[in-house]
């Protein structure tokens, strides 16, 4: 099976690209740092398509990062959505037959207790740049969708694990929690502590993508999660534990993100059901695993 994977190089498409050459797909891998085609380069994206005439199509690409959707939510738009549209007219073109495209849980917005955990039936309702882009590109997928072009969308709730870069946040804790023991530091400055999260290891994560595409059906959209929330204080905690730090967290209000949504828990329910998906990687293996990475980075100085 050949598989094209575009944000090859981003935190979850070196993992995924890991994973699917272990099942035994011919990976074909591009990213922009690599010197692939921009997202809002409609011919750039044609030839690539063209040249590896791919069956399975894993658009990972993108910008990921809610605080610079805040920032340029035009480019943040423009790539997401426009940039999707470019992917999945070119796969059209060249007569691929399922595609993945990787949206994000943020595009369920703010949600009451009452609604949790979430399933992929709630209404989208993005509070921020980021999801709207998100929400834009979910809409042409499945207006884009047909019979003989399958198109499913994965909606990613919190994900982490080793290799991740320190603008998301159990990334950017581990390091600095790291390096403030390292200069025997008492205490860091930290954001919101709880707020809400559904994490899941990035193994899981890519395991439950090519599951999606190999058994799941065109058209749908399936929560990719663990189904149990936990604060950003409880996350904290399990890092400094195993870090064995006793590092003071001094909250600073200026590091809220805008529009942050409370809490968000998924149901993986019909993911489930459909391709048999369950995360397997517990919770504190994925923090030690995590740590250890982000040790060995802060050694190459990266």
């Amino acid at each position: 099976m050949k598989a094209l994977i575009t944000g090859s190089a981003g935190f979850v498409g070196q993992h995924l690209a890991e994973h699917l050459s272990n099942e035994g797909d011919e990976v074909f891998c591009s990213d922009l740092s690599l010197g692939g085609p921009d997202l809002l380069d409609p011919a750039g994206i044609n030839d690539l398509v063209s040249r590896i005439r791919p069956d399975h199509v894993y658009h990972l690409a993108g910008q990921a990062d809610v605080k610079a959707s805040w920032e340029d939510p035009l480019t943040t738009f423009r790539v997401n959505a426009e940039g999707t549209l470019n992917v999945l007219l070119a796969c059209q073109l060249f007569k691929v037959k399922k595609v993945l495209c990787v949206s994000s849980a943020e595009v369920y917005g703010s949600v009451q207790k009452s609604e949790l955990p979430i399933t992929e039936k709630h209404e989208l309702n993005p509070s921020n740049p980021y999801a709207t882009s998100k929400s834009a590109a979910e809409i042409l997928c499945k207006q884009m969708g047909s019979p003989n072009f399958e198109i499913m969308r994965a909606r990613s709730f919190n994900h982490f694990g080793p290799g991740q870069k320190e603008n998301f946040v159990v990334a950017a804790l581990t390091k600095r929690m790291l390096q403030a023991k390292q200069r025997g530091e008492s205490e860091i400055t930290v954001g919101n502590l709880k707020t809400i999260r559904d994490f899941t290891d990035v193994r899981d994560v890519v395991r439950a993508y090519r599951l999606i595409l190999t058994k799941g059906e065109g058209g749908n959209a399936y929560n990719v999660c663990s189904g149990i929330g936990r604060k950003i204080q409880d996350l904290a905690t399990a890092l400094l534990s195993q870090i064995d730090s006793e590092l003071d967290l001094k909250v600073d209000p200026n590091l809220y993100r805008p529009a942050d949504t409370p809490v968000l828990i998924g149901d993986y329910s019909k993911l489930q059901k459909q391709t048999g998906w369950e995360p397997r990687i517990e919770f504190d293996q994925t923090i030690k695993d995590t740590i250890e990475s982000t040790k060995a980075l802060i050694a190459q100085n990266r």
